[in-house]
């Protein structure tokens, strides 16, 4: 297969390039292609010719989303309304990577692909643009995704993740505060890329799938875990969060499962190969 990963360098788009590296990949940077401009991403998906877009670019710090409403609707949204078209124009199958803040939390109960959304943020909105503007090509898939944590780290959060961040503070701290009625979906990133490869390889019906590790916690929880598995001594103390934390409405419950996919292992196990391979990445340093 032919297949181009838009975010190559991201925390997902690395796992992607990992679990594909038997097919052929185009990997462009923003420098050589520019999603937002329609003219450019015609030209380079004519020269290409790819059987799969990979869609993984999002702006997703959730408080600049708020400040920069432009910029988020333009990258999350409008840049997939330009691959769409172009898709359909070739007749390649476009993957856009969503997220589970479509959703407002109210069901506090896991919502699964069939549920309706409703975003409570400008992040949320304008990612359920982009799902809208999928559905322009003849052929998609919207795979939503929760919590993620990946080896290569966050990329707009300066390489870290959740993981990184708890292992992190436990360096200079013995007590931290986390917030514990924040309840979430984590989710290893070459877990989702090995979920989107089997979506991809099959040829799975067009539509929306949801992409997370089974089970559910708190980021407290999440935290607990980490320090446990690690075998860390600290001492965690839970805070509560308003919906409104920081100015921004986030939903307090996202869990996201699937009705439609073969559930993925729990995100415990999944944990414990994160942070083994993260110590063999360290050991080889």
């Amino acid at each position: 297969m032919k297949i181009m990963i838009i975010g190559a360098r991201g925390q997902l788009g690395q796992d992607l390039v990992r679990v594909f590296e038997q097919d052929e990949l185009l990997c462009p940077s923003h420098e050589e292609l520019d999603v937002d401009d329609y003219d450019t991403v015609r030209d380079y998906l004519r020269s290409n010719i790819p059987e799969f877009v990979i869609d993984t670019a999002a702006y997703h710090i959730v408080p600049e989303c708020e400040k920069e409403p432009e910029r988020s609707f333009r990258v999350n949204a409008f840049s997939v309304r330009n691959l769409s078209s172009v898709c359909n124009e070739i007749g390649a199958s476009l993957v856009y990577i969503s997220t589970d803040y479509v959703f407002d939390g109210k069901k506090q109960a896991p919502y699964d692909e069939n549920d309706l959304p409703s975003p409570l943020n400008i992040y949320g909105v304008s990612k359920l643009l982009g799902e809208c503007f999928a559905r322009w090509s003849s052929s998609y898939y919207i795979v939503r995704v929760s919590s993620l944590f990946g080896v290569a780290g966050c990329r707009a959060k300066g390489g870290g993740n959740f993981v990184e961040t708890m292992l992190n503070i436990a360096k200079n701290k013995n007590i931290i505060n986390v917030t514990a009625n924040i309840v979430c979906s984590p989710t290893y990133t070459l877990d989702a890329a090995r979920q989107i490869k089997h979506i991809i390889e099959n040829k799975l019906d067009s539509g929306i799938y949801h992409v997370a590790n089974n089970g559910e916690c708190s980021w407290f929880d999440f935290a607990e875990e980490i320090f446990r598995q690690e075998n860390i001594d600290i001492k965690l103390i839970p805070k509560e969060e308003t919906q409104d934390t920081a100015g921004v409405k986030r939903p307090l419950y996202s869990v996201i499962k699937t009705v439609k996919l073969r559930p993925m292992r729990d995100w415990r196990e999944a944990l414990s190969e994160y942070l083994r391979e993260r110590r063999e990445r360290r050991n080889l340093r």
